[in-house]
């Protein structure tokens, strides 16, 4: 699900203000570490191999779980997943499976973990054409959303960018969680039109 909808309580919501009177996307006021990632990382590009990886495997980890737990659960994830180097996770074996599967710091699904390995092992194959393909769905010139509630969760581009991440093998990506990484990394701005996060470049 996307940020957004993932607080149905400020569903058709406007920019709301802060505690330090800023105004920002109401789903940043839910908890301290929302507010951070809100105003540090949302939407703010993801350029690298590395740092595409890690958004895309966090992004799947969280199907049917709050975006906060996986936050919360973050470092773990990073030591877990060695700092989301594709090269590193690929040549992860059965052992590496059970150690993750005993980690209580990340989210123990099996299917899941097999998923994030056999994608690093596509990724590092595939090298820095993974980061062009994704980030050629850039969308900057698409206009903020005035509400909450104009936010779509999923979109042609998410759905044509899932399609062709399948197609060169990666799993547990469909649209709506390629729309949220799409978010996520920048390639769209959701951020509300009176939130004070300034745009930024593509």
């Amino acid at each position: 699900m996307t940020e957004l909808e993932r607080h149905p309580a400020v569903s058709g919501s406007g920019a709301v203000a802060g505690p330090d009177g800023l105004l920002r996307c109401p789903w940043a006021s839910g908890a301290a570490d929302y507010l951070l990632y809100h105003d540090r990382e949302w939407g703010r590009p993801v350029v690298s191999v590395d740092g595409l990886y890690e958004r895309l495997t966090l992004e799947a980890f969280q199907s049917g779980l709050s975006w906060l737990t996986i936050l919360r659960k973050r470092e773990a994830f990073r030591e877990a997943f060695a700092d989301f180097d594709p090269a590193q996770v690929a040549v992860f074996d059965d052992q590496d499976v059970a150690r993750l599967m005993a980690e209580t710091g990340i989210v123990r699904n099996r299917a899941k973990i097999d998923a994030a390995i056999g994608n690093a092992r596509v990724i590092a194959e595939w090298g820095n054409g993974f980061a062009e393909l994704i980030r050629s769905y850039a969308q900057p010139d698409r206009p903020r959303p005035q509400r909450v509630a104009d936010v779509p969760a999923v979109t042609p581009e998410s759905t044509a960018l899932s399609k062709a991440l399948k197609k060169k093998g990666i799993r547990f990506f469909g649209p709506t969680t390629a729309y949220a990484m799409m978010q996520a990394t920048g390639l769209v701005d959701d951020h509300l039109a009176d939130c004070s996060v300034p745009k930024h470049d593509h």
